[in-house]
């Protein structure tokens, strides 16, 4: 499975030569004598092998630049990415997870954008989802463009949901709970929802739909105002019922999926179209996604990727081409067929390849109510922090509101930092 929230712990500065060495390797972009400039662009994870495709198409364009790209695993990325604003010497362009912008911005590594909004339109932040744009956002500058876009939505069997007396997906907190457990009592081993426990962006998701707020106005935790605290009761009541399973049941989601259906519903991205699809085609026709059922809203959690141009680049002109060309409606269309990855333009949702595809459809309705984790350098070790204290609510049976409120004060003491 893709992972697209980049839940990468924020690892020590510390770096070997070994790995500086292997840098500055990559940050070879200059002038070569047949006149042309040579910029490198730096790519993350699997999305990465594909950039050179990409890449070829660009240079069709712009016979003038040469792009070489180097794809870095993401265990290995941040630790690079230090040591290129150590060296000042890194990339001309490179690829950053949306949790990632506030530590490097801070640091001074990403160009603010914004001034060359006028020459290269294609960069302007109107064009884009509006969540996309607030995680390119450090103070007031734009120090990066909305590259692909991820949200999470339910995905469901139409079959077990019909035999359940459910036409259609729930479209409240209080269907869900209601259609989850009419489908755990089938028997034994079934159950109605995987949730899976370890997704730090959960609980903070659904305490939105309540209408908590995450962070107040000075960036103060709210993690155990009784909206954060309610949400946070009714994720663990999926649990307390036995519509959701509290152990690894020893198989992936699309095995649950499939068959009788262990795990009948579950909220994912939209990579797990593909996966279905390739995976379990003998489910045609019995499954669906929609977007999220709403208790005061329907918010979803906003993850993806950032194209930012590298601070210290020889190359400005030429990077922010390439970071318009990657930014065009078409490229980002042809991304999408080469990696399954959403447009984060908001004119290429209006292609027949997404308006007409029943399962991509609902992902561009909930962009429209979907938003980032806080766009702070904190927020890593906040949400970490977090899963530790839902284990041992969902699992250990503490008390949710003393241990929020344990949680809330750790998040101070992290926000403090």
């Amino acid at each position: 499975m893709k992972k697209r929230w980049f839940k990468k712990s924020m690892v020590t500065s510390m770096v070997g030569a070994l790995v500086l060495s292997g840098v500055l390797a990559g940050c070879s972009s200059g002038s070569g004598e047949d006149g042309k400039t040579t910029i490198t662009v730096w790519g993350m994870g699997e999305e990465a092998k594909s950039l050179p495709k990409i890449a070829e198409e660009f240079e069709k364009e712009n016979p003038k630049i040469d792009v070489k790209v180097q794809a870095l695993p993401w265990d290995q990325a941040h630790d690079k990415l230090l040591t290129a604003v150590a060296s000042k010497k890194g990339p001309d362009v490179l690829q950053m997870g949306t949790t990632w912008i506030p530590e490097f911005a801070a640091a001074g590594a990403l160009k603010d954008l914004t001034p060359h909004v006028k020459d290269y339109p294609e960069l302007d932040p109107k064009l884009f989802f509006e969540g996309s744009v607030e995680t390119t956002k450090f103070e007031d500058k734009m120090v990066g463009v909305p590259w692909y876009v991820d949200t999470r939505l339910l995905y469901y069997r139409t079959d077990l949901l019909e035999k359940a007396g459910y036409k259609e997906a729930p479209k409240t907190w209080e269907e869900l709970k209601e259609a989850a457990d009419k489908l755990a009592d089938r028997g034994k081993g079934k159950y109605g929802l995987s949730i899976d426990a370890k997704e730090q962006s959960l609980s903070f998701m659904f305490a939105r739909q309540n209408g908590a707020e995450l962070l107040g106005p000075n960036n103060e935790p709210n993690f155990n105002d009784p909206k954060f605290v309610e949400a946070v009761e009714y994720l663990n009541s999926f649990y307390e019922s036995g519509a959701a399973p509290k152990e690894e049941l020893g198989m992936d989601i699309i095995q649950g999926f499939r068959g009788e259906g262990i795990l009948p519903m579950f909220i994912s991205g939209p990579w797990m179209i593909k996966l279905i699809n390739d995976q379990a085609p003998d489910l045609k026709g019995k499954w669906a996604t929609a977007v999220l059922p709403a208790k005061e809203n329907n918010i979803s959690a906003l993850g993806g990727s950032n194209l930012s141009v590298f601070e210290h680049t020889k190359h400005e002109k030429e990077a922010l081409k390439f970071a318009a060309y990657m930014s065009k409606p078409e490229t980002q269309l042809k991304w999408m067929e080469m990696t399954n990855s959403l447009p984060a333009t908001q004119k290429a949702w209006e292609d027949e390849s997404l308006t007409g595809n029943e399962y991509y459809k609902a992902f561009g309705e909930q962009m429209k109510s979907s938003q980032p984790m806080p766009v702070i350098k904190q927020w890593e070790e906040i949400a970490q922090t977090y899963l530790k204290s839902f284990e041992k609510i969902y699992r250990g049976g503490a008390d949710v509101q003393k241990e929020l409120d344990n949680f809330d004060k750790k998040a101070e003491e992290i926000l403090k930092k």
